[in-house]
């Protein structure tokens, strides 16, 4: 490579199934190619500028609209077929449910599918040694596999982060559910909890729903990329997409009822104590309205009595009482 990547660079050189290089500079790629006619290369580039694009693409003969997207943040899940390669970007997620910490992490993985490397170039901090282990361990799928196995390990690390984050938010959900539908609605800070899992949850989706197709279009035939060798392994893959999708689709709906079902009983606490503030308003309004007709300057019986003021007092009390027993039977009060 005439002018090498500036950047962080991990390496790694696989022939006839292991591992015959890795942690060599990257101006050296052109030169272990060129040695090992047979090998396959990693090549991970850490926030690589214009510049070491530029010289990758140049060494690897990559599309310049390609370079542009890994270039931009924020792209969406997509595998782009270019003349001389593959273009397929994806997410690696971190979810946190401590309330202390911010709820989502993800990493933007940008890759590119040459006849002999796999090229990464990763946009945030992420931990690469997940694909090198993951490698390692299916290294029987070296030889037969070529560039087609780097993918595969890949999409698998990817796509089991994907499968962790929904059962991580799939166990917060348990602790909310069951005081989120207590009587009378949940406390503030439980439904503040719910909706930053809800926020979460969305911010997951974005991430994860497009992998199976993507999966899928990795697979096809008219692309020569995967063997049949390596089709079952890939296959495995695209069903743990889709088992992660469908986890979070049902963690969407699942949210989504819980913060309905809370709001639903908020209201019919509401709609109680209005109804027992009604029903009091009724018990104090009937000696309201004794008492302002014996405070008229007019006679009644008893007027100015002994007996006329217990008779007057005995109507209160039991118009009153009986009032509040009647709505009391009614559970208006």
């Amino acid at each position: 490579m005439v002018n090498a990547p500036s950047c962080p660079a991990e390496t790694r050189l696989y022939e006839n199934g292991r591992v015959i290089a890795e942690d060599f500079p990257a101006e050296q790629v052109h030169e272990k190619l060129a040695a090992h006619p047979n090998a396959v290369l990693w090549l991970d580039l850490y926030r690589p500028t214009e510049a070491d694009l530029a010289a990758v693409a140049a060494e690897f003969h990559l599309h310049p609209l390609a370079v542009e997207d890994a270039t931009e943040e924020h792209e969406r899940p997509k595998l782009d077929r270019y003349p001389e390669h593959l273009f397929l970007n994806v997410y690696a997620v971190d979810v946190s449910t401590d309330p202390a910490e911010p709820p989502f992490g993800k990493t933007e993985i940008s890759a590119f599918v040459t006849d002999r490397a796999l090229i990464t170039v990763r946009k945030a901090p992420s931990d690469t040694a997940k694909f090198v282990e993951r490698w390692d361990a299916d290294d029987k799928l070296v030889e037969p596999g070529g560039v087609a196995f780097l993918l595969h390990g890949l999409l698998d690390v990817v796509v089991d982060g994907h499968i962790t984050a929904s059962q991580q938010l799939d166990e917060a959900m348990d602790g909310v559910e069951d005081v989120l539908l207590e009587e009378g609605g949940a406390p503030r800070a439980v439904r503040m909890r719910g909706l930053r899992l809800r926020k979460t949850v969305a911010a997951l989706r974005r991430a994860v729903a497009p992998m199976p197709e993507l999966v899928g279009q990795a697979m096809r035939k008219d692309l020569g990329l995967v063997d049949d060798d390596l089709a079952p392994y890939f296959r495995d893959v695209e069903d743990h997409a889709r088992h992660a999708s469908d986890q979070v689709e049902h963690l969407r709906d699942r949210i989504e009822g819980l913060l309905q079902a809370d709001l639903a009983e908020q209201g019919n606490a509401l709609n109680d104590i209005t109804r027992k503030l009604a029903a009091w308003a009724a018990v104090i309004a009937v000696p309201t309205a004794l008492t302002g007709y014996f405070g008229q300057n007019l006679p009644y019986p008893g007027f100015e009595k002994t007996w006329g003021y217990v008779q007057s007092m005995v109507l209160l009390v039991l118009s009153a009482g009986g009032l509040w027993f009647y709505l009391r039977r009614r559970h208006w009060l």
